[in-house]
């Protein structure tokens, strides 16, 4: 064991594991057998071996010599629950050399969407007569390993260094595919007539996180690569269960584009035979990178056209870039340790909307990840409880808590930066030496700095170790002088009550300072003092800091140039109007700005035209009416301005779709119609109710355009009583499209009605409703600023019964305390929430629960501190 890590002894390291797994109990027990044969090298005399096993019963281990010969046979298997291991100790000592430790055991298919699982879902059609069935539900089985769950599967060396080649085979009913990381090498009869022995060809070397099966009635749609590898093209794939593979076909047509892509982006050839992708109907993230194998759950890769929100189509473009950059990034190359997760996964974020931009350009991709990449990125860590980007893991088990917004979206954003810096090209040069330096092996951050910092030819380590290494980021803070401006970096944090021993860190800032009546002049210098002054740049003069958002920090201005630049608009791109906005609305919860600047801002937007621009008003403006939504003055005068700012925009914006409108349109119509919906306009929400009763009626089932389901299910369930309610209910449990539960679960959260809150709450933690989605009722009743008393109260009221549907899986629990409980305004709720939980194990959620109250407070000391002022300026300008 390292000092920093636990990590299993390092007496034994597998080379290759031989895994054959047979007499699954598909139904009943969900039981099944195992051998595991793992070639492996002994460094030093031992009698003993540690490998990481969970929830597996070892029933035989041996060790036998090369020759096949029994060198020692374990005479005690003992197992340590909480670090997950089995330790087997012999009689005799082993000597260094070759070995082949031998292990019978038995596991379990379970249900908590870890290790090996089965999924159920409601068949299209009729299932293979071998289709595990119960009750009205057939059965799938898949498999989800990462971080530290294929120790669920067999007993393993579950450490992402310690890598090995991977034999595997699987008995199941001969109508059943079974699916690996690599093609199918044979099959043979089974241990009697309905079953087969399927058996894959040898993986490369991989980390144990990374080995894949699935078992199921699937079918498949197929592409060919259009560049040749070795001669010749590789087979692309996408698996659905029976009768849903052709709402595979957009995630088929990225997917093989995607890899060709990225086999020349990284100048190394993709590395497997076959790439294969796999829907999952109960999947607790959004996708699995696994080699040759990558998982998705349904939402994240199957689109019925016609029929799904246009808005999923980003989202499966994305997910199928991200997961197959990781087959380079992450499978080829694997970071050493847990802690250096960022490696992987903001990496994967950065380069997977690179090739959505390169494929879908009219999308304005970049602009979409500055408008909800970075902004969500700068919330989680203007927090305490935030955490750096390489953050410290003792034990792999702590890992769950950090796949979160600071690894994948803060991560993604300081290589947006980087890249920004050195050059796209340039930054892609590095990336790829590092690639075939560390190919099928291990590597650190500092060994991408080393290949980038050779590539570029500057000092990467020394600028991008504070922003990887460090908590937090900076606020650039602008004060104007005769003929120049001085610049001022200091820790941003929500609540502005930065301590002097927080402040410790001078970041590398790139100001992308552009200057001159149209903004023409570009000055690439950096900030790397805790101050500077830059010439040339007078208190007259036109100047904007930080072009395209390129940098992730927040600028403060002077309140004068702020409403100089507000009123300059027309010279600024997207991502420069996305960070002005989200700047000013940060600084104005931290009280380094004010919320009466932030409104004269947002007034100035009201004939903005672009959809991710709209998306930041939306949202700054969600967020004001939410804090303030308990002060009815405020609340009644924010409705008013949103319902002023947002209404010539929607009305001209109109109900109908032109044929082939493109994708921004779709969402913006989306986006105004609900946010002039929602702030009370009545002919909005006169037509959302005539298209409504129209389609609830039946009297015209098209009434409700795809793309605007959820804006009037919304609309509906928000300004009705319990038909409108019963309505979206009956349409969710009826909906056979892939997006469509989610999207009524979400609208169902919007009534006003206490005794339908209660009503919601018992659905949401009923069967009715998919672990891997409850979590949408948390983020739709936290939204609604009158009712999310009652998700807190009923979750107090029912904890037994909501914790343990919760705690079937780590991520689920977490996710639905930080997405459910973060938007109250007052300490009291903060304080009850914190006297609750003092009592409870709270080890799967206890980062979650840090957030929650670090939000809290934020929002209850904004809301005290500006509240006055708020309702001042709304009255002056007659909104009040």
């Amino acid at each position: 064991m390292t000092s920093d890590r636990e990590t299993l002894p390092d007496v034994a390291k597998p080379v290759n594991y031989h895994v054959s797994l047979f007499d699954l109990q598909l139904g009943g027990s969900w039981g099944y057998k195992g051998l595991v044969n793992v070639d492996a090298k002994v460094a030093r005399p031992t009698n003993e071996i540690v490998l990481n096993a969970k929830e597996l019963e070892v029933q035989h281990a041996e060790v036998l010599g090369k020759d096949g010969a029994q060198l020692a046979k374990a005479s005690d298997i003992s197992y340590n629950q909480k670090s997950e291991r089995v330790t087997f100790k012999f009689p005799q000592e082993i000597s260094p050399q070759d070995i082949v430790l031998s292990i019978k055991f038995t596991g379990i298919m379970n249900d908590a969407m870890a290790g090996f699982y089965r999924s159920k879902y409601k068949p299209v059609g009729e299932p293979a007569a071998d289709t595990p069935k119960e009750g009205d539900f057939s059965y799938m089985l898949s498999t989800q390993f990462e971080s530290c769950d294929a120790r669920r599967a067999f007993p393993c060396f579950d450490e992402p260094n310690l890598k090995a080649a991977f034999d595997f085979e699987i008995e199941v009913p001969k109508q059943q595919t079974a699916l690996s990381n690599m093609p199918i090498k044979s099959e043979r009869d089974g241990s009697h007539s309905g079953l087969k022995f399927v058996t894959f060809e040898k993986t490369p070397v991989m980390s144990t996180y990374l080995l894949a099966w699935a078992v199921g009635d699937f079918e498949y749609v197929e592409a060919m690569t259009e560049r040749k590898y070795q001669g010749k093209s590789i087979p692309v794939r996408v698996y659905t269960t029976r009768g849903l593979k052709e709402q595979a076909r957009f995630a088929l047509e990225c997917a093989h584009r995607t890899v060709d892509y990225f086999s020349e982006v990284f100048e190394i050839e993709y590395p497997l035979p076959k790439a294969d992708l796999l829907a999952v109907h109960e999947f607790a993230m959004g996708a699995m990178e696994n080699w040759g194998l990558v998982t998705y759950r349904t939402t994240a890769v199957l689109f019925d056209e016609g029929k799904s929100d246009n808005r999923y189509k980003n989202r499966i473009a994305y997910v199928v870039a991200h997961e197959l950059a990781h087959q380079w990034f992450g499978n080829l190359v694997t970071m050493d340790w847990w802690n250096e997760l960022w490696l992987n996964e903001g990496f994967a974020t950065w380069v997977g909307w690179l090739a959505v931009d390169h494929f879908y350009p009219e999308w304005n991709v970049w602009s979409q990840f500055v408008a909800e990449g970075v902004q969500q990125a700068f919330h989680l860590d203007s927090l305490r409880a935030s955490h750096p980007i390489e953050v410290p893991v003792r034990n792999a088990l702590e890992v769950d808590q950090i796949f979160d917004h600071i690894s994948y979206l803060k991560g993604s954003s300081v290589i947006r930066m980087l890249s920004v810096h050195l050059g796209r090209e340039t930054f892609l040069r590095g990336v790829a030496s590092y690639l075939k330096a560390h190919a099928y092996g291990n590597a650190t951050t500092n060994d991408l700095w080393s290949a980038l910092s050779e590539a570029s030819g500057q000092d990467v380590p020394t600028f991008m170790d504070p922003w990887i290494r460090k908590i937090g980021f900076p606020v650039v803070t602008i004060a104007e002088e005769p003929g120049q401006i001085s610049v001022r970096q200091n820790r941003f944090l929500s609540t502005g009550d930065a301590k002097a021993e927080e402040d410790q860190t001078t970041w590398w800032i790139p100001l992308g300072l552009k200057s001159g009546p149209q903004l023409a002049n570009i000055d690439t210098r950096a900030l790397t003092d805790k101050t500077d002054t830059i010439g040339g740049v007078g208190e007259d003069a036109f100047y904007k800091v930080n072009k395209d958002l390129a940098g992730f920090y927040r600028t403060n201005y002077p309140p004068a140039h702020l409403a100089k630049l507000g009123q300059s608009l027309d010279l600024l791109s997207t991502e420069d109007k996305i960070g002005l906005l989200g700047d000013a609305a940060a600084l104005a919860v931290s009280g380094e700005g004010t919320t009466p600047a932030l409104l004269s801002l947002l007034e100035g937007f009201k004939g903005e035209t672009d959809y991710l621009v709209w998306s930041q008003v939306s949202s700054s403006l969600a967020n004001l009416r939410s804090v303030f939504s308990q002060n009815e003055q405020a609340a009644e005068g924010l409705k008013k301005f949103t319902l002023n700012l947002a209404s010539p925009a929607a009305e001209k914006i109109g109900w109908e779709f032109a044929p082939n409108e493109d994708y921004l349109t779709v969402q913006l119509r989306k986006l105004l119609i609900g946010m002039a919906g929602n702030a009370g306009h009545e002919g909005i929400i006169a037509e959302a109710k005539r298209r409504f009763d129209l389609w609830a009626t039946g009297k015209d089932q098209n009434a409700v355009h795809t793309n605007l389901r959820s804006v009037i299910f919304s609309l509906n369930v928000s300004e009705g009583g319990r038909k409108e309610y019963e309505a979206v209910k009956e349409e969710y449990l009826r909906t056979d499209s892939v997006d469509g539960k989610e999207i009524c679960l979400s609208a169902l959260g919007r009534t006003k009605e206490p005794a339908l809150v209660q009503d919601y709450l018992d659905f949401v933690f009923s069967d009715k409703v998919a672990i891997q989605d409850i979590h949408s009722g948390a983020v739709s009743l936290a939204a609604n600023s009158k009712m999310r008393h009652l998700l807190w109260k009923y979750m107090k009221d029912h904890w037994d019964a909501v914790s343990t549907r919760l705690s079937a899986s780590n991520v689920v629990i977490e996710r639905f305390m930080r997405m459910g409980l973060t938007k109250f305004a007052d300490h009291a709720t903060s304080e009850d929430i914190a006297s609750f939980f003092q009592t409870k194990d709270t080890s799967a959620y206890q980062r979650a629960l840090v957030i929650v109250s670090d939000s809290i407070r934020t929002n209850a000391c904004y809301q005290e501190r500006d509240a006055a002022k708020v309702v001042e300026w709304l009255q002056a300008h007659r909104y009040a």
